[in-house]
């Protein structure tokens, strides 16, 4: 009888705490948001092609195959996750973030060709990162915000029809 009740007790301690911290908030709010191309699932069909090249690049040795389906690939991601980020609907900071420094890497290994010192790079690749983190960041929470405020509807309103 005594050891039930130290169990009820400490179970209850368990919930009070996990209860105690707070809400977490949501990851994602609402509803989707549509695509710029109707109801065709261009961006996923990118994505798969790009994939597709990426493969039969890295099969027949590199070239620009590979190329091709990594720029196909990440175009498709980049038309996705900005949707979603710039709509509140998730959050896709550190992605998004990435691909502009990412291209300042690319462009300046293509400009002065690969250092010997790998860490130069950093140089330039890190602030960038970080400011496109932050300005990113900030943009996602206001488009949330205003999201939170007017949620999009699911449905649209129903047409009234004058007799």
């Amino acid at each position: 009888m005594l050891s039930t009740r130290r169990e009820q007790r400490g179970q209850r301690g368990t919930v009070t705490a996990v209860e105690s911290r707070g809400p977490r908030p949501p990851v994602r709010q609402g509803v989707r948001p549509p695509s710029p191309f109707g109801g065709l699932p261009i961006s996923e069909l990118a994505i798969f092609a790009g994939a597709v090249a990426l493969v039969v690049g890295i099969v027949r040795g590199g070239g620009p195959a590979v190329i091709v389906g990594i720029v196909v690939c990440a175009l498709g991601v980049i038309e996705v996750t900005g949707r979603e980020h710039f709509s509140g609907y998730r959050s896709h900071t550190m992605l998004l973030a990435a691909f502009p420094a990412v291209g300042v890497e690319v462009g300046l290994v293509a400009a002065f060709g690969e250092p010997r010192q790998r860490a130069l790079v950093l140089l330039a690749v890190v602030p960038v990162y970080a400011l496109a983190f932050w300005l990113l960041r900030r943009r996602f929470e206001a488009a949330r915000q205003l999201r939170l405020a007017r949620p999009p509807r699911s449905e649209p309103p129903p047409v009234r029809q004058s007799s």
